[in-house]
């Protein structure tokens, strides 16, 4: 029995391991930037992050007509993840504006949001360094989801941490898409997601279009 216990616990060690592991990403991050000298770069405004900005492609320049938007989200990333990937995803684009939605895989995964926190700092310092120190940064708040309602105090923990750290820093904006997915009585609403109760129908990407849309520069 304790042999059985002990093998349990290094398949689950082993799980975790392999399910942080960015590589995992590979190929779907080659095949993303495998078209990218096609890409206009002159006032590139950059989306990136987890599944809800990928699933938001090709819809997302519709969403800001008129702005030259460049969708790089991929899988069900991490913010581990894409700073992993940041030599690929964001710096060679030289965006003269970034938004970033991470942070919804990561506390459902079982980070706490100090974690998450500290590798959005760590991101943040990347793209000061290489990209420019006067870039403008959008950090999207978690958003609600019926699948992981239940991590709703995680969440809304985060995303006061998120915003009040965004404050501290200079060309850094919190977008708080949280707030406008959630009906009068404080519960999300059901009516935004497709079957998986996690991703969104083209009415959330409308909330966040009109949430998004006044800090795009």
């Amino acid at each position: 029995m304790r042999n059985l216990l002990l093998l349990a616990g290094l398949l689950l060690l082993e799980f975790a391991a392999v399910a942080q592991d960015p590589r995992r990403f590979e190929t779907e991050v080659t095949n993303l930037v495998a078209g990218d000298t096609t890409v206009k770069k002159k006032n590139l405004i950059l989306f990136t992050g987890s599944s809800s900005v990928r699933l938001w492609r090709p819809d997302i320049a519709s969403s800001f007509p008129g702005k030259n938007v460049l969708n790089r989200g991929f899988g069900g990333s991490h913010m581990s993840d894409l700073i992993y990937y940041f030599d690929k995803l964001i710096l060679p684009y030289h965006a003269k504006q970034i938004f970033i939605y991470e942070g919804d895989n990561d506390l459902a995964s079982g980070k706490t949001p100090e974690e998450v926190m500290r590798q959005a700092d760590s991101l943040l310092h990347l793209i000061r360094k290489k990209v420019s120190r006067r870039v403008n940064v959008v950090f999207i708040a978690a958003k609600p989801s019926l699948a992981r309602w239940n991590l709703r105090e995680t969440y809304t923990t985060f995303n006061g941490m998120l915003k009040a750290w965004a404050e501290k820093n200079k060309h850094v904006t919190y977008a708080d898409v949280w707030t406008p997915m959630l009906d009068p009585s404080g519960k999300v609403k059901d009516d935004l997601f497709i079957d998986d109760g996690l991703h969104m129908k083209a009415n959330g990407y409308e909330i966040w279009a009109r949430v998004l849309a006044p800090y795009v520069k």
